[in-house]
Protein backbone atom coordinates (compact mmCIF):
# COMPACT_ATOMS: atom_id res chain seq x y z
CA UNK A 1 0.00 0.00 0.00
CA UNK A 2 1.21 2.87 -0.76
CA UNK A 3 0.96 6.04 1.65
CA UNK A 4 -1.22 9.40 1.23
CA UNK A 5 2.11 11.10 1.82
CA UNK A 6 3.43 9.60 -1.36
CA UNK A 7 0.27 9.91 -3.37
CA UNK A 8 0.42 12.91 -3.04
CA UNK A 9 3.85 13.49 -4.05
CA UNK A 10 3.45 11.73 -7.20
CA UNK A 11 0.02 13.99 -8.32
CA UNK A 12 2.16 17.06 -7.31
CA UNK A 13 5.25 15.63 -9.54
CA UNK A 14 2.10 14.69 -12.84
CA UNK A 15 1.03 17.86 -12.76
CA UNK A 16 4.07 19.71 -12.69
CA UNK A 17 4.98 17.57 -15.87
CA UNK A 18 1.94 17.87 -17.76
CA UNK A 19 1.85 21.97 -16.78
CA UNK A 20 5.53 21.67 -18.57
CA UNK A 21 3.89 20.13 -21.45
CA UNK A 22 1.54 22.22 -22.21
CA UNK A 23 1.27 24.86 -25.29
CA UNK A 24 1.84 28.65 -24.94
CA UNK A 25 -1.37 30.76 -25.04
CA UNK A 26 -3.49 31.57 -27.50
CA UNK A 27 -2.85 34.53 -29.52
CA UNK A 28 -5.07 37.43 -29.09
CA UNK A 29 -7.38 37.74 -31.80
CA UNK A 30 -8.52 41.78 -31.93
CA UNK A 31 -12.30 42.25 -33.32
CA UNK A 32 -15.88 41.56 -32.37
CA UNK A 33 -18.87 40.10 -33.19
CA UNK A 34 -21.13 41.42 -36.14
CA UNK A 35 -23.08 44.16 -34.73
CA UNK A 36 -26.90 43.74 -34.31
CA UNK A 37 -29.06 43.22 -31.99
CA UNK A 38 -32.98 42.39 -32.45
CA UNK A 39 -36.51 42.97 -30.24
CA UNK A 40 -39.67 42.55 -31.13
CA UNK A 41 -42.24 45.83 -30.88
CA UNK A 42 -45.85 44.46 -30.96
CA UNK A 43 -46.05 42.92 -34.58
CA UNK A 44 -42.98 44.73 -36.19
CA UNK A 45 -39.54 43.70 -35.27
CA UNK A 46 -36.56 45.87 -34.91
CA UNK A 47 -32.60 45.53 -35.74
CA UNK A 48 -30.08 47.53 -34.22
CA UNK A 49 -27.05 47.70 -37.13
CA UNK A 50 -23.71 49.26 -35.72
CA UNK A 51 -21.87 51.10 -38.19
CA UNK A 52 -18.82 50.99 -35.93
CA UNK A 53 -17.44 53.59 -33.48
CA UNK A 54 -15.31 56.67 -33.38
CA UNK A 55 -13.34 58.09 -31.01
CA UNK A 56 -14.97 62.30 -30.49
CA UNK A 57 -13.03 64.46 -28.97
CA UNK A 58 -16.20 65.66 -26.86
CA UNK A 59 -15.18 68.64 -25.32
CA UNK A 60 -14.86 70.48 -28.11
CA UNK A 61 -18.41 70.08 -28.99
CA UNK A 62 -20.15 70.12 -25.56
CA UNK A 63 -21.64 73.49 -24.43
CA UNK A 64 -23.28 74.96 -21.25
CA UNK A 65 -21.28 73.25 -18.89
CA UNK A 66 -18.14 74.21 -17.19
CA UNK A 67 -14.69 72.09 -18.11
CA UNK A 68 -14.69 70.89 -14.42
CA UNK A 69 -18.44 69.92 -14.22
CA UNK A 70 -17.64 67.65 -17.54
CA UNK A 71 -15.01 66.08 -16.66
CA UNK A 72 -16.60 65.19 -13.51
CA UNK A 73 -19.46 63.63 -15.46
CA UNK A 74 -16.99 61.81 -18.14
CA UNK A 75 -14.86 60.30 -14.75
CA UNK A 76 -17.78 59.16 -13.22
CA UNK A 77 -18.41 57.20 -16.15
CA UNK A 78 -14.76 55.98 -16.54
CA UNK A 79 -14.70 58.31 -19.48
CA UNK A 80 -12.49 61.31 -20.72
CA UNK A 81 -12.48 62.56 -23.86
CA UNK A 82 -12.37 61.69 -27.16
CA UNK A 83 -15.17 59.15 -26.17
CA UNK A 84 -15.38 55.98 -27.87
CA UNK A 85 -18.63 57.21 -29.81
CA UNK A 86 -21.38 54.87 -31.27
CA UNK A 87 -22.88 55.28 -34.53
CA UNK A 88 -25.94 53.11 -35.02
CA UNK A 89 -28.96 52.90 -37.69
CA UNK A 90 -32.17 51.05 -36.90
CA UNK A 91 -34.02 48.73 -39.39
CA UNK A 92 -37.62 48.30 -39.11
CA UNK A 93 -39.31 44.92 -40.40
CA UNK A 94 -43.25 46.09 -40.06
CA UNK A 95 -44.13 42.52 -41.76
CA UNK A 96 -44.80 44.43 -45.16
CA UNK A 97 -41.86 46.56 -45.65
CA UNK A 98 -38.44 46.86 -44.58
CA UNK A 99 -37.57 50.27 -43.45
CA UNK A 100 -34.19 51.72 -42.42
CA UNK A 101 -33.79 54.73 -39.60
CA UNK A 102 -29.96 56.18 -40.91
CA UNK A 103 -27.74 54.53 -42.54
CA UNK A 104 -23.98 55.48 -41.00
CA UNK A 105 -21.10 56.93 -42.31
CA UNK A 106 -20.04 54.77 -45.00
CA UNK A 107 -17.10 55.45 -46.07
CA UNK A 108 -16.39 59.21 -45.34
CA UNK A 109 -15.20 58.47 -41.98
CA UNK A 110 -12.48 56.08 -41.96
CA UNK A 111 -12.29 52.36 -41.29
CA UNK A 112 -13.85 52.11 -38.13
CA UNK A 113 -16.87 53.30 -39.75
CA UNK A 114 -18.77 51.70 -42.23
CA UNK A 115 -19.78 48.71 -40.93
CA UNK A 116 -23.50 48.81 -41.28
CA UNK A 117 -23.92 47.31 -44.61
CA UNK A 118 -22.18 44.16 -43.41
CA UNK A 119 -24.29 44.19 -40.90
CA UNK A 120 -27.36 44.36 -42.53
CA UNK A 121 -26.45 40.83 -44.13
CA UNK A 122 -24.72 39.59 -41.00
CA UNK A 123 -28.21 39.81 -39.30
CA UNK A 124 -30.58 37.96 -42.27
CA UNK A 125 -30.99 40.93 -44.68
CA UNK A 126 -29.22 42.16 -48.20
CA UNK A 127 -29.57 46.37 -49.26
CA UNK A 128 -31.83 45.35 -52.10
CA UNK A 129 -34.62 44.27 -49.85
CA UNK A 130 -35.07 47.67 -48.14
CA UNK A 131 -38.15 49.22 -49.29
CA UNK A 132 -37.53 53.05 -47.65
CA UNK A 133 -34.45 54.59 -46.07
CA UNK A 134 -35.50 57.50 -43.29
CA UNK A 135 -33.16 59.93 -42.43
CA UNK A 136 -33.04 61.66 -39.32
CA UNK A 137 -30.95 64.43 -40.77
CA UNK A 138 -28.40 64.71 -43.47
CA UNK A 139 -24.98 65.04 -41.43
CA UNK A 140 -22.20 62.92 -42.75
CA UNK A 141 -22.45 59.93 -40.44
CA UNK A 142 -26.25 59.57 -40.93
CA UNK A 143 -26.36 59.55 -44.75
CA UNK A 144 -22.94 58.55 -45.67
CA UNK A 145 -23.92 54.39 -45.84
CA UNK A 146 -25.86 55.61 -48.70
CA UNK A 147 -23.36 55.22 -51.50
CA UNK A 148 -20.62 53.26 -52.22
CA UNK A 149 -16.68 54.92 -51.92
CA UNK A 150 -17.02 55.32 -55.77
CA UNK A 151 -20.67 57.14 -55.45
CA UNK A 152 -23.10 54.29 -56.57
CA UNK A 153 -25.80 53.74 -54.67
CA UNK A 154 -26.02 51.16 -51.87
CA UNK A 155 -29.33 50.60 -51.75
CA UNK A 156 -30.48 50.25 -55.35
CA UNK A 157 -34.55 49.62 -54.64
CA UNK A 158 -35.05 52.01 -51.81
CA UNK A 159 -37.07 55.60 -51.46
CA UNK A 160 -35.03 57.96 -49.63
CA UNK A 161 -36.62 60.36 -46.92
CA UNK A 162 -35.82 63.52 -45.06
CA UNK A 163 -37.81 66.47 -43.60
CA UNK A 164 -37.72 69.16 -46.67
CA UNK A 165 -35.89 71.97 -44.64
CA UNK A 166 -33.20 69.65 -43.87
CA UNK A 167 -32.62 69.16 -47.54
CA UNK A 168 -33.06 72.71 -48.52
CA UNK A 169 -30.31 73.22 -46.36
CA UNK A 170 -27.73 70.76 -46.84
CA UNK A 171 -28.27 69.85 -50.77
CA UNK A 172 -27.66 73.47 -51.14
CA UNK A 173 -23.90 74.65 -51.11
CA UNK A 174 -24.83 78.20 -50.75
CA UNK A 175 -25.84 77.83 -47.29
CA UNK A 176 -22.27 76.96 -45.88
CA UNK A 177 -21.54 80.00 -44.38
CA UNK A 178 -24.07 79.65 -41.88
CA UNK A 179 -22.78 76.37 -40.62
CA UNK A 180 -19.58 76.31 -38.14
CA UNK A 181 -16.13 75.36 -40.28
CA UNK A 182 -16.02 72.35 -38.62
CA UNK A 183 -19.74 71.43 -39.89
CA UNK A 184 -18.52 72.98 -43.66
CA UNK A 185 -17.97 69.29 -45.28
CA UNK A 186 -21.05 68.15 -44.65
CA UNK A 187 -23.03 69.88 -47.75
CA UNK A 188 -20.36 68.34 -50.00
CA UNK A 189 -21.11 64.43 -48.22
CA UNK A 190 -24.80 65.28 -48.37
CA UNK A 191 -24.93 65.95 -51.88
CA UNK A 192 -22.87 63.48 -53.28
CA UNK A 193 -24.83 61.12 -51.05
CA UNK A 194 -28.15 61.91 -51.81
CA UNK A 195 -27.99 62.62 -55.89
CA UNK A 196 -27.74 59.00 -57.44
CA UNK A 197 -31.11 58.71 -55.36
CA UNK A 198 -32.35 61.90 -56.65
CA UNK A 199 -31.40 61.45 -60.28
CA UNK A 200 -33.79 58.49 -59.63
CA UNK A 201 -36.63 60.21 -58.42
CA UNK A 202 -35.82 58.14 -55.37
CA UNK A 203 -35.50 60.98 -53.28
CA UNK A 204 -38.49 62.37 -51.61
CA UNK A 205 -38.40 64.74 -49.02
CA UNK A 206 -41.25 65.14 -46.42
CA UNK A 207 -42.71 68.44 -44.72
CA UNK A 208 -43.12 68.22 -40.92
CA UNK A 209 -45.20 65.78 -38.99
CA UNK A 210 -45.65 63.28 -41.89
CA UNK A 211 -47.47 59.33 -41.60
CA UNK A 212 -45.11 57.70 -43.87
CA UNK A 213 -46.01 54.01 -43.18
CA UNK A 214 -48.89 52.44 -41.35
CA UNK A 215 -47.09 52.54 -37.65
CA UNK A 216 -44.14 55.15 -38.55
CA UNK A 217 -44.67 58.58 -38.65
CA UNK A 218 -42.21 61.26 -38.41
CA UNK A 219 -42.33 64.39 -35.79
CA UNK A 220 -39.95 67.86 -36.57
CA UNK A 221 -37.55 67.87 -33.55
CA UNK A 222 -35.63 71.02 -35.28
CA UNK A 223 -32.56 72.63 -33.64
CA UNK A 224 -29.29 70.26 -33.79
CA UNK A 225 -30.21 71.27 -37.77
CA UNK A 226 -33.10 72.86 -39.61
CA UNK A 227 -34.97 69.99 -40.60
CA UNK A 228 -34.00 67.47 -37.95
CA UNK A 229 -36.45 64.67 -37.21
CA UNK A 230 -37.72 61.88 -34.97
CA UNK A 231 -39.68 58.67 -36.20
CA UNK A 232 -42.21 57.18 -34.17
CA UNK A 233 -42.36 53.60 -34.54
CA UNK A 234 -45.92 52.11 -32.74
CA UNK A 235 -47.34 48.67 -32.99
CA UNK A 236 -49.66 47.14 -30.78
CA UNK A 237 -49.60 49.86 -28.42
CA UNK A 238 -45.69 49.78 -27.90
CA UNK A 239 -43.95 52.34 -29.09
CA UNK A 240 -40.10 52.93 -30.01
CA UNK A 241 -38.97 56.82 -30.94
CA UNK A 242 -35.48 56.85 -33.17
CA UNK A 243 -34.29 60.54 -31.72
CA UNK A 244 -31.09 60.63 -34.25
CA UNK A 245 -28.85 63.24 -33.00
CA UNK A 246 -31.19 64.68 -29.60
CA UNK A 247 -27.99 63.84 -27.51
CA UNK A 248 -24.47 62.63 -27.98
CA UNK A 249 -22.59 61.70 -25.02
CA UNK A 250 -24.73 60.03 -22.37
CA UNK A 251 -22.83 60.28 -19.39
CA UNK A 252 -23.04 64.41 -19.59
CA UNK A 253 -26.67 64.87 -21.21
CA UNK A 254 -28.78 62.46 -19.07
CA UNK A 255 -28.21 63.47 -16.17
CA UNK A 256 -27.09 67.53 -17.26
CA UNK A 257 -30.25 67.52 -20.38
CA UNK A 258 -29.56 71.53 -20.17
CA UNK A 259 -26.39 70.80 -21.61
CA UNK A 260 -25.88 71.22 -25.86
CA UNK A 261 -24.19 69.84 -28.91
CA UNK A 262 -22.69 72.29 -31.61
CA UNK A 263 -25.97 72.92 -33.68
CA UNK A 264 -27.24 74.59 -36.04
CA UNK A 265 -30.20 76.51 -33.09
CA UNK A 266 -28.77 74.81 -29.79
CA UNK A 267 -31.66 76.95 -27.87
CA UNK A 268 -34.11 75.19 -30.14
CA UNK A 269 -32.16 71.89 -29.90
CA UNK A 270 -32.34 72.16 -26.02
CA UNK A 271 -35.97 72.86 -25.39
CA UNK A 272 -36.43 69.40 -28.09
CA UNK A 273 -34.21 67.45 -25.32
CA UNK A 274 -35.72 69.18 -22.79
CA UNK A 275 -39.41 68.36 -24.01
CA UNK A 276 -38.35 64.35 -25.42
CA UNK A 277 -36.59 63.86 -22.40
CA UNK A 278 -39.50 64.47 -19.70
CA UNK A 279 -41.87 62.21 -22.46
CA UNK A 280 -40.31 59.37 -22.69
CA UNK A 281 -39.59 59.28 -18.72
CA UNK A 282 -43.16 59.55 -18.20
CA UNK A 283 -43.95 57.44 -20.48
CA UNK A 284 -42.08 54.64 -20.37
CA UNK A 285 -41.49 53.76 -24.34
CA UNK A 286 -37.91 52.88 -26.10
CA UNK A 287 -36.20 55.14 -27.61
CA UNK A 288 -33.24 54.74 -30.41
CA UNK A 289 -30.05 56.67 -30.10
CA UNK A 290 -27.44 56.85 -33.04
CA UNK A 291 -24.68 57.91 -31.04
CA UNK A 292 -25.35 55.68 -26.93
CA UNK A 293 -23.35 52.67 -27.01
CA UNK A 294 -24.73 49.88 -29.22
CA UNK A 295 -27.62 48.83 -29.46
CA UNK A 296 -28.72 52.41 -28.71
CA UNK A 297 -32.01 51.49 -27.41
CA UNK A 298 -33.24 52.02 -24.02
CA UNK A 299 -35.47 53.56 -21.92
CA UNK A 300 -35.19 56.93 -19.38
CA UNK A 301 -35.73 57.24 -15.80
CA UNK A 302 -36.07 60.55 -14.26
CA UNK A 303 -33.40 61.12 -11.36
CA UNK A 304 -33.58 64.36 -9.66
CA UNK A 305 -33.39 67.36 -12.80
CA UNK A 306 -31.84 64.33 -14.81
CA UNK A 307 -32.38 61.49 -16.21
CA UNK A 308 -30.76 57.78 -15.99
CA UNK A 309 -30.32 55.87 -18.93
CA UNK A 310 -31.53 52.01 -18.44
CA UNK A 311 -30.54 50.00 -21.84
CA UNK A 312 -32.19 47.41 -23.28
CA UNK A 313 -31.25 43.75 -21.66
CA UNK A 314 -29.49 40.99 -24.36
CA UNK A 315 -32.12 38.76 -25.02
CA UNK A 316 -32.92 35.58 -27.00
CA UNK A 317 -36.87 35.79 -27.34
CA UNK A 318 -36.98 39.67 -28.28
CA UNK A 319 -38.26 42.30 -24.82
Amino acid sequence: MFSKRLLAACAAITLALIASSTQAAAPLQGGQAPGWYRMALGKFEITALSDGTLPAPVDQFLHDISPAREKELLERAYLKSPVETSVNGFLVNTGDRLILIDVGAGSFYGPTLGKLVGNLKASGYSPEQVDEIYLTHLHGDHVGGLVTADGKAVFPNAIVRADAKDADHWLNDRNRESEPAGLRDMFRVAIACIEPYAHAGRFKPFDGATDLEPGISSSPAYGHTPGHTIYLVESEGRRLVAWGDMMHVAAVEFPQPTVTWTESDPGLAKEQRLRNFADAAKQGYYVALAHVAFPGIGRLRASGKGYVWVPVVYGTAGQ
